[in-house]
Order: structure tokens, then sequence, then C-alpha cells
């Protein structure tokens, strides 16, 4: 199992209880779920990444079980990692996937690879 299967199903739920229509797919060893065409949260291992506002993003990283997404090297500003103490309660897990939808209308779509 590359990711907790509990928590995506968790997050699954919450976008289905909210009517939020997204789609799951396969990425960077895990899965992400997909609102307009555009990366929203992802499970990966035991840890939730979510893509919030980048206004947000350094007064988030001092709530506890939130940390920088670091996949290169480099801190992706506007992304981060939470642990099971950001996510393990109901109500916590949902007050982040929600600022990641708040976040989506404001969110560029990363740009489609055209074939040559």
């Amino acid at each position: 199992m590359a990711y907790n299967e509990f928590l995506s199903d968790r997050i699954a739920q919450y976008f289905k209880e909210k009517h939020v229509f997204f789609y799951e797919k396969k990425m960077f060893g895990g899965i992400c779920f997909m609102v307009d065409d555009k990366m929203r949260v992802g499970v990966n291992k035991d840890e939730v990444m979510a893509r919030i506002s980048p206004e947000i993003y350094e007064e988030s990283l001092l709530k506890k079980g939130c940390k920088e997404m670091n996949f290169t090297g480099r801190p992706m500003k506007g992304f981060v990692f939470l642990t099971d103490e950001a996510t393990d309660l109901d109500e916590d897990l949902y007050s982040w996937l929600q600022l990641a939808l708040d976040y989506n209308p404001l969110a560029k779509s990363s740009k489609k690879k055209t074939s040559k």
C-alpha cells in the first residue's frame, strides 16, 4: 500500500458530502484528488498533501501537524503536508480540506503537456 486508503476514503467522503465534483488520479506514489482539473489534496503514505492559499501558507505552518511540502529539496509555497496530528479528528481534516477547496477558484491549472 503506497498510501493510506482509509485516509483517502475520508477525503472522498467529505467531497461527496459537500457535493464537490472530483476525480482521483494516481500521482507521486499516492493518490490525488482533482477538482476543476486542479490538484487540491492528495494522500502519500500516511500524510495528506494540501494546496492552500499562499497568503495563509506561513501561518498554516505554525499549526500542529502541518509542515512544508518538499519533494525536490525545495519547499513549494502553498503546498503543505499534514501528519496524523492534523488529520486524526474529522473536524481537523475537514478544515484543511475546506482551505484547499476555498483556494481552488484562485489556483491556476498546470499546463497540460502536448505531444509532438
